[in-house]
């Protein structure tokens, strides 16, 4: 795929997405970054509902994978400029990596 396109996925972690309108205000996206093989920041804190969208900024592809036992997610190889979006739904904690990097790891917090 082209330099500059985008690659989106989202995926509802969990029950209970709501409309917009129907009782909760939608919260902002939040933005991880990676570069430098690593995502920034490594750690994230957001309430239910929230969008994060991982953006790559490095030169070589990564992926956003679900470290735990569920392999809820998993990002297709984002090369440089692509992103990569998931909805949390569910409250816990979430911690990710780089498949292709194991090295590279970050924790999503749910409240």
């Amino acid at each position: 795929m082209a330099q500059g396109m985008t690659r989106r996925a989202s995926l509802l972690l969990g029950l209970g997405a709501m409309a917009p309108g129907l009782g909760r205000a939608e919260a902002a996206p939040v933005a991880v970054v990676i570069e430098e093989f690593a995502f920034t920041p490594a750690e994230i804190k957001i309430t239910r509902g929230t969008k994060v969208v991982w953006t790559n900024k490095d030169d070589e592809p990564h992926t956003v994978s679900d470290a735990t036992a569920k392999k809820a997610f998993k990002s297709q190889a984002l090369d440089k400029g692509e992103t990569f979006s998931l909805v949390f739904q569910e409250a816990g904690t979430f911690a990710y990596f780089c498949s292709l990097h194991p090295h590279m790891m970050g924790t999503v917090v749910v409240t």
